[in-house]
């Protein structure tokens, strides 16, 4: 069903993926997406506030579909899929300055489903990347590259038959090994990364290339917040995954409170405010022969950058003023 709703896409027909999203959706569906749309409307909201608004200032809008893979989390299921929108950027986005020429904004949607239809959505959105890419970004630059990422190198991330169990499994628990051991000081994550895996991660972090320099930035970025991750040793609770599993040589997850921690370094050059972020992140691996090769990462950092104070949107639309 989620291949098909895609699908509505490749005609260049806005009515075609309105009518599609109608039959996808159920009327009461809750959908969530990145800063600064954050709660759309239930149920038709994912066409009418997120994709009609890309779709204006997008001309001839085109959607190019990465990773779409599935599966089950604590009894509910998923479908995901990540990749770009692309056209030729005319008019403006959410306040961000259209360029007049070709642009690339990067997407990640999670959808719950019940019966049939989607019952549950959040979109994350790469605004920051986009900013960027129009060299409008106001702050700190990353120590990593910057710019359009592609899809798996092996070219088979759209999963639409069913996927090896076993497989499945295997995928789902080397990332949950390597996630467990992510915020140690001795980087006991790295024996579960391919030597020359790719890191794509969100605009204003980068992306980086051999675990070496992944772990470069990683640690770094972790102590950045302090107690860095989901919150229980501070007794906060509801910080952590909505989903995570397998899907053949892949796995995937999502959060939309997925990370704590207090702001006590500088973060994309603003100073420690000793405010409590909670951050919202996605992830899609690629796995091979037990090793991760290839992650995917968005983090929406207009949302972390709102609770520090800081209102990316309203800093563009100075600049442009």
């Amino acid at each position: 069903m989620y291949a098909d709703l895609l699908e509505s896409f490749t005609g260049g027909s806005l009515a075609s993926v309105e009518h599609a999203v109608a039959e996808a959706f159920d009327p009461v569906a809750q959908v969530n997406a990145s800063h600064p749309i954050n709660e759309a409307r239930d149920g038709t909201g994912y066409f009418s506030d997120i994709i009609a608004p890309i779709a204006d200032a997008f001309q001839g809008l085109v959607r190019q579909n990465y990773v779409m893979i599935g599966g089950e989390y604590l009894g509910t299921e998923w479908v995901t899929s990540t990749g770009y929108f692309h056209g030729h950027f005319t008019q403006p986005l959410f306040g961000i300055p259209p360029s007049g020429k070709l642009a690339f904004l990067r997407f990640g949607e999670f959808h719950r489903m019940e019966g049939g239809k989607i019952v549950e959505t959040h979109v994350y959105l790469g605004f920051a990347e986009l900013i960027i890419a129009l060299g409008l970004w106001p702050l700190a630059t990353s120590q990593g590259y910057e710019g359009v990422v592609p899809g798996p190198a092996t070219h088979d991330g759209i999963v639409t038959g069913a996927s090896d169990p076993v497989q499945s499994r295997a995928s789902a628990d080397l990332v949950e090994g390597m996630l467990m051991q992510l915020a140690t000081e001795d980087n006991a994550w790295r024996p579960f990364w391919d030597a020359r895996m790719v890191w794509y991660g969100p605009g204003g972090l980068g992306s980086y290339h051999t675990v070496d320099a992944f772990a470069d930035f990683q640690r770094p970025f972790e102590t950045t917040f302090d107690g860095w991750g989901d919150g229980k040793e501070d007794s906060i609770n509801g910080v952590g995954a909505n989903c995570k599993a397998g899907d053949g040589g892949y796995a995937f997850l999502h959060g939309w409170r997925m990370i704590t921690g207090v702001h006590v370094k500088p973060f994309l050059g603003l100073e420690p405010t000793g405010k409590r972020v909670f951050m919202r992140d996605c992830d899609w691996w690629r796995c091979e022969g037990g090793k991760i090769v290839e992650n995917w990462c968005m983090l929406d950092i207009p949302h972390v950058l709102m609770q520090l104070g800081y209102d990316l949107f309203a800093e563009i639309s100075e600049q442009s003023a």
